[in-house]
This record gives structure tokens, sequence and C-alpha cells, in this order.
């Protein structure tokens, strides 16, 4: 009697199926490959690291970097912030499914900032909300002691709206960002959230790279007087994923729903 062909696993189509199949059997070349390693540089690039993008990757396939033979000196947070950035990714791929809640921001935070100069300062607080003033692009921010409250606010009017749109999470990205809840890596928390929420609401994610650096940094200052500046850069952004999603035979529907 003729054994039995084993089933064929099926590949997932959706993103984020994709995203857990291809992390869970540690598959080398896919989309979570390319994910981590394009949306770490960038993020990071965004915050003034100095690794190369060729490093980024290098660090990601094989736990070491590459100097290229220079003797150009290389910051070490900036190779502790990227290990620590693509295991940020993974919890977000974990955890994609569940309700955003203000534990899950801290855990992204303590994740990655843990083993870093800063680290070590009693004031930083890492995986905690700031003790002391920040801005950012020279305006003011949440006054720390302010800060949890602000937290608590805008994550219980952003719960009830149901299913989300891009432009929600958009709006709660520009209300965390002038929030500014941690002493630094507000903005690379911030993208992580806006992924996370993308994979949660089977939104097409988008990473902010050099090309829409001025253009998004443009739009969260002028959030408040004009919201298109900032929707439509994201949007940008995300035709351009839409296209390594296509790349790699990703389905996608479009879920963007926008009122500019």
């Amino acid at each position: 009697k003729p054994g039995r062909k084993p089933r064929e696993r099926k590949v997932p189509n959706t993103l984020l199926d994709r995203l857990r199949f291809e992390k869970e059997n540690q598959i080398k070349g896919g989309i979570y490959h390319r994910l981590q390693i394009d949306f770490t540089y960038n993020s990071n690039h965004l915050e003034g690291s100095t690794l190369t993008h060729d490093q980024t990757r290098y660090i990601f396939e094989t736990n070491t970097i590459n100097t290229n033979g220079t003797e150009d000196t290389i910051n070490v947070d900036d190779i502790v912030e990227s290990v620590n950035h693509f295991r940020c990714i993974d919890l977000v791929i974990d955890y994609a499914k569940r309700d955003l809640s203000e534990s899950f921001i801290k855990q992204l935070h303590y994740t990655l900032k843990s083993g870093t100069g800063e680290s070590r300062k009693p004031w930083f607080n890492v995986g905690g909300y700031k003790k002391l003033e920040n801005e950012v692009g020279g305006k003011e921010t949440t006054e720390p002691k302010q800060v949890p409250k602000a937290m608590r606010e805008l994550l219980s009017s952003y719960k009830p709206k149901e299913p989300k749109t891009f432009e929600d999470l958009i709006e709660f990205h520009a209300a965390f960002e002038r929030i500014h809840p941690f002493q630094d890596g507000n903005g690379r928390i911030g993208r992580l959230i806006l992924l996370k929420e993308c994979l949660n609401w089977d939104i097409v994610p988008f990473i902010i790279d050099e090309q829409h650096r001025l253009y998004y940094y443009r739009g969260l200052n002028q959030w408040s007087s004009q919201r298109g500046y900032l929707i439509e850069t994201c949007l940008s952004a995300q035709d351009l994923f839409k296209r390594t999603l296509d790349r790699f035979g990703i389905e996608h529907t479009d879920q963007t729903k926008t009122k500019i």
C-alpha cells in the first residue's frame, strides 16, 4: 500500500501571515528579511544613526559588523540599537493583532534602548516615560508630569475607532510625536506603532526613507494646520511598499480611506 504524500504546507499570502511564517521558519531573502533591514536602517537613519544600509543588513544577517576595511569609527549605540530594533519588529509581528496599550508601547521602548549608553543614566528611565523636559523640532512637547494622563487620553480616544483607517493611524502618530512621551527614541517608537497598527488593520505599511524625510518632518510640524502634508507623504511611502509587496507576490487591498 503506497504511503501518503506529505501535505504541502501552503505559504501564507497576506503580509502579516507571511511575516510570521518567514520569521518562524527563519527564511532568508523574503519579505521578513527585507522589512527588518529596510525599516530598521531607515528609521534609525532618520534619528542620526551612522550605520549604512549594508552595515545594517550585515548585522541582521551575521550578527557582526562590517567596516568595509575602513578605519571609520562606529558608535556602539548605533549597533546596539539596530539589534534592538530588529527585536522590536519581532515584537510588533508577534503582537500585531493585540490592542495597542501603554504597556506594549513601554515594552517597545525598553527593548529599543536596553544596553545603550543612555540606559545607564539614572534619569533616562528606559521603558518608562520621560523625567526631564524635551522638545522636537524646536517645539515644546508635553511636560513630564502630564505625560501619563496625555497617553491615557490618546489611547482612549483612539481605541473606539473601528475599523481603523489610514488617517486614524496617522492622526495617532502625529499626536504621539507631539506628546513625545519618552526621553529619546520617540520617532522610532512612533513608527513601530504605525507598523503594528497597519499589520493589525490590514493596511499596507510604509517606510519613511531619505526621499520622504523632509516632507515627513514638515508634515508632523504642520499637522495642526495642514493635515494633508503628512498624509500625502505617508501615502507616497506606502505606494513604494506596495511595489515591494507585488515583487514578493503578497496580496494587498487598498484599505486607505482618508479625508484630506
